[in-house]
């Protein structure tokens, strides 16, 4: 198998060993699942089937941020206790994830039930001489680790702006450089707050993901993932004050799901664009929101359009009158094995049913169920 890797900027070969640990950024569950958050979980899903067919186990770690900014803020918003917020969204989530057939995560651990193990990763980060103290906070000091950049590749002035348009605070004072990042941070007076050395507080968001990935699956992991738009500010941040607390590699292989727009616009919550999987699947069948993800690279972002559905929808009742069968299997097998070829292998399944055998077997392979 080939894949591209964000870091090496090349498509490279993956070869992990009989048992590959994943960790994928999960989200943070203050809102419906949108299309966004599909296509990224889709991904990883036929890559971890995929890898299963070829033999392996795989352990994919797929976390819940209930401790941030936004999630916060939001509850504040609708005055409702952040944990109470966090269950139903994390509940609606899950369901979601159910009804397009995703693989179960290995483990789907919240942040809050990490703050021991943050508190001892920020003391090795300290102990290190990677970290400093200051306005009752704590930083990680990006002059001091000379390999800042290695994921994202960007110069200075990129991540400066990419910083302050995704919450790193760059105009912070108290930090000696805009792009040193909150390791632990005083909490204000209406926000969880737990002792630490430093001082009552709460975690920044990228040591969460630090110390949640290092706890369930190790020092070093296989495979990390997550959106594209998280490779600059939290992965950069995460592979920094990872290696600078163990000084060994904390990722093997970085892989990013491309952003997700609609019809041609931007989707976000201020826009009113967002597509929600709950309400997706309230008229569609699910198998068929699921093709319709799967007909788009990984490697470009791409536009969703509501006809997107009659076409996936289409595509699946030719599939299902074709039968179950192995055809198409080997090449959908080939497909997958080139940098995760999606369209390639939607194109086969396509082919082979149109030549009048079935493929089941490798629609499975894609997560498509044909036996509904």
């Amino acid at each position: 198998m080939r894949l591209y890797d964000t870091a090496r900027r090349a498509v490279v070969p993956f070869e992990p060993g009989p048992l590959v640990t994943m960790y994928t950024c999960g989200i943070t569950p203050y809102d419906s699942t949108h299309m966004g958050h599909a296509a990224t979980y889709v991904l990883y899903d036929v890559l971890q089937r995929r890898l299963r067919d070829l033999g392996h186990q795989t352990r994919c770690v797929r976390n819940i941020t209930d401790v941030d900014d936004d999630i916060l803020r939001k509850a504040r918003e609708v005055g409702m206790p952040y944990l109470e917020l966090a269950a139903a969204e994390v509940a609606r989530f899950q369901a979601d994830m159910r009804s397009l057939g995703m693989l179960p995560a290995f483990s789907e651990p919240p942040a809050s039930s990490a703050i021991h193990d943050i508190l001892g990763f920020i003391g090795m980060v300290l102990d290190r001489g990677h970290a400093y103290q200051a306005a009752g906070a704590v930083y990680f000091s990006v002059a001091s680790f000379e390999r800042f950049g290695q994921v994202s590749h960007l110069d200075r002035d990129q991540m400066l702006a990419l910083a302050a348009e995704r919450g790193g605070n760059p105009g912070d004072p108290a930090k000696r450089d805009p792009l040193d990042f909150v390791l632990w941070q005083p909490s204000a007076p209406d926000e969880p707050a737990w002792p630490s050395l430093w001082g009552p507080g709460r975690p920044g968001w990228h040591i969460e993901c630090s110390a949640l990935a290092m706890r369930e699956l190790g020092t070093t992991i296989d495979l990390h993932g997550g959106g594209s738009d998280l490779i600059f500010p939290h992965h950069e941040c995460e592979a920094a004050q990872s290696e600078a607390a163990t000084g060994e590699r904390f990722v093997r292989h970085w892989m990013h799901a491309p952003m997700v727009e609609y019809e041609g616009t931007k989707m976000s919550k201020s826009l009113g664009n967002l597509v929600f999987i709950s309400e997706l699947v309230k008229e569609w069948d699910p198998m068929a929101v699921r093709l319709a993800i799967l007909d788009h690279t990984y490697r470009e972002p791409w536009s969703w359009h509501d006809a997107l559905l009659d076409q996936a929808a289409d595509r699946l009742e030719r599939w299902r009158k074709a039968g179950p069968g192995a055809g198409g299997l080997d090449q959908v097998r080939a497909a997958l094995d080139d940098d995760l070829d999606l369209p390639r292998a939607v194109r086969v399944i396509d082919e082979t049913v149109a030549a009048g055998e079935g493929a089941g077997e490798a629609a499975g392979l894609l997560g498509v169920a044909l036996g509904g």
